[in-house]
């Protein structure tokens, strides 16, 4: 086979390999653009988008819940039916990814259909086509659902995320094998449905990666709201019959669901991508990359696959450095000290940078301040639930990180992740004028108790 002269070939258009491809096509150079699945990635089809609107329709449900005791009376009585109608409007019907893929040609990037195989050190070869890229190539594969070894479990029907998405069926109960953020999200989610939920998370709390309070914070929110929640046991094994799902747990109980969800995070398949051709070991969790997310001489990765952090965010960040890199740009390199990432459950989990066990294991001094939200003015009058947690190097007087947990936790995290970013003084925020009554005011109360430590 000929090979195809080009300038740069990006594999996988998630999020950030789309914009990366668009942005160097409208550069002028001659891009292509390497799909097998969907042009978009699982942002808009099966993750962020899809599910915020079932999240965002949940809370609607959870709010007609409340209005007793606050302002009359209320009867809600759930459908899913206009839930799973929206989702397939926004996902085209059919899952059809037409309108990106037009979007996409019209910046003038060629779409190839099909596995994007690395075969040297500037050739990429997709089926029966073989391409050189004089420029470069982006690897930007992203991720596919981890299934774990559990005994029984394969071939049994049951759902990863693509599943949950797309069913215009709600289950009678629920098990949610695996409680960091797609679990939790997904498990409170169909919980508001009146789906009977049971999560079962290995570790010894959901969202593991997060501060412990905003595990315990969700634990109680859900057993208070009827979902079962087993931490600090996995499964053991799995059977499926005409019930549905049994899985026996490691301390030998059991527990039972119609329809069993597997959330227990996402996995990269580097062999399959050929990176073995580049010098880069085919079984690593991650490519390795530098701060211009350079992977091998020509060669660069952005996405979940460079291991920074699985987030639409991260990839979108990421791939504006690459270009620059590739068209000889000026620009900052990356910088992941102040990533923010949200945990959409109602209380919302937003966090930015280090949490406390991170800070402290590495080496910093380190002082906390924590303020819980009915402490603060509008967390009572709301009667909301969460709190704002801070973490700072007393050695250079600055924020490393920071939790708000409430009704707009992923809003209230904005201002701490600006302060992170830029260093900010802790001196400064303690002399800033906050506005009241409101959630972020929660931020003054959270420095005074930084003070008082």
């Amino acid at each position: 086979m000929a090979a195809e002269e080009v300038d740069v070939v990006v594999i996988g258009l998630g999020p950030g390999g789309e914009n990366a491809a668009g942005l160097l096509a409208e550069a002028g150079l001659r891009v292509v653009a390497v799909e097998s699945r969907l042009v978009g990635g699982e942002c808009p089809y099966w993750g962020c988008i899809p599910s915020k609107m079932m999240i965002r329709a949940a809370d609607l449900l959870a709010e007609g819940r409340r209005i007793p005791g606050m302002a009359g009376q209320s009867t809600v009585s759930p459908s899913w039916a206009p839930v799973a109608k929206r989702i397939r409007e926004e996902a085209t019907d059919t899952w059809n990814d037409k309108v990106a893929a037009d979007r996409l040609v019209g910046k003038g990037a060629e779409l190839v259909r099909g596995h994007g195989t690395v075969t040297g050190p500037s050739e990429v070869t997709v089926g029966d086509r073989v391409f050189t890229a004089r420029r470069g190539i982006v690897l930007a594969a992203g991720t596919s659902p981890a299934i774990p070894p559990i005994d029984g479990l394969a071939g049994t029907p049951f759902w990863t995320n693509h599943e949950a998405i797309e069913t215009d069926r709600l289950p009678a109960s629920l098990v949610v094998l695996g409680g960091g953020a797609i679990g939790a999200e997904l498990s409170q989610m169909f919980a508001r449905f009146d789906v009977d939920v049971t999560v079962v998370e290995a570790s010894d709390r959901l969202v593991a990666i997060e501060e412990p309070e905003s595990g315990e914070l969700l634990a109680k929110v859900f057993e208070e709201s009827g979902v079962k929640v087993h931490t600090g046991v996995g499964a053991k094994s799995v059977r499926h019959d005409a019930a549905g799902f049994t899985l026996t747990l490691a301390d030998g109980s059991t527990v039972q669901g119609e329809q069993l969800l597997v959330a227990t995070g996402r996995r990269t398949n580097l062999a399959t991508l050929g990176v073995e051709a580049l010098g880069i070991d085919p079984k690593a969790r991650a490519v390795p990359v530098d701060d211009r997310l350079r992977a091998a001489p020509g060669v660069w990765a952005l996405g979940d696959i460079t291991g920074k952090g699985a987030f639409t965010h991260i990839s979108m960040y990421q791939s504006e450095i690459v270009v620059r890199d590739i068209l000889g740009q000026e620009g900052p390199a990356a910088d992941y000290r102040a990533l923010p990432r949200v945990t959409f459950t109602d209380p919302e989990i937003g966090a930015v940078g280090l949490t406390e066990a991170q800070a402290r294991d590495q080496g910093l001094e380190v002082a906390t301040g924590i303020v819980q939200l009915p402490e603060v003015t509008r967390g009572w009058i709301h009667r909301a639930e969460g709190f704002i947690k801070l973490v700072a190097d007393t050695d250079r007087g600055i924020l490393v990180g920071a939790t708000t947990a409430g009704p707009a936790g992923g809003e209230m995290i904005g201002a701490l992740a600006v302060a992170v970013a830029a260093e900010v003084p802790v001196q400064t925020l303690r002399h800033m004028i906050y506005a009241y009554p409101t959630f972020h005011r929660g931020i003054l109360q959270a420095l005074s108790d930084l003070d008082a430590g």
